[in-house]
């Protein structure tokens, strides 16, 4: 499956008249590996400037080029933060030279918020829909959750926020499909870091 998801990388980067640095292939084999390997679970964090969020925003794009039927959630510290991800991803779709056939014609769900990509129906998910951390998310149903950048200040400068992130992250489990895969992109802002486990030392 990797070999798909570096075509279609390089062929947008090609698209946009650029070059795939080294580097984001590297992300996005540890993309792939999550969405197709137990535990289903990874965190990414990479030096500032180093293109994540743009390598996040095409493996999103091309899952569901992949995967038509996939739906996918992107959760973000605030609303207007994972908008600009469906924004990016909603510009792949749009402009991807594989993605010709997936963009619908009556664009009803084709927003900052949301986008529904020519599917199979009778599936009530957008393909990518947006929420803030602290959004409303009862009743959804995930197949890929992009966590991007849900730890800032606003969210983690107090005990007391970090616990109520920690308690919102698990309810992540009981939307997401089985086998769903959850990625979290960001940069710890405290010692008490939500992005610290167990193992750590």
């Amino acid at each position: 499956m990797i070999t798909a998801f570096y075509n279609f990388m390089d062929v947008w980067n090609r698209h946009i008249n650029m070059t795939t640095p080294s580097h984001h292939r590297k992300i996005m084999e540890f993309l792939v590996d999550v969405l197709e390997n137990e535990p289903h679970r990874g965190l990414l964090t990479a030096f500032r400037h180093s293109g994540k969020s743009t390598v996040v925003g095409i493996f999103a794009a091309c899952a569901l080029y992949m995967n038509p039927n996939m739906r996918i959630l992107i959760l973000s510290a605030e609303n207007v933060l994972a908008s600009r991800m469906v924004n990016h991803i909603r510009n792949i779709l749009e402009n991807h030279p594989l993605c010709v056939d997936m963009v619908p014609k009556n664009k009803k769900e084709w927003a900052s918020g949301r986008i529904t990509i020519n599917r199979s129906v009778g599936i009530r998910e957008p393909s990518v829909i947006c929420q803030g951390i602290h959004g409303n998310i009862t009743g959804s149903r995930a197949d890929l959750i992009i966590c991007d950048d849900i730890e800032v200040p606003n969210t983690c400068n107090t005990a007391q926020k970090r616990d109520m992130l920690r308690e919102r992250l698990r309810e992540l489990d009981f939307i997401l499909s089985p086998n769903g895969a959850i990625v979290y992109i960001g940069t710890p802002h405290t010692t008490d870091t939500i992005y610290r486990t167990e193992n750590d030392d």
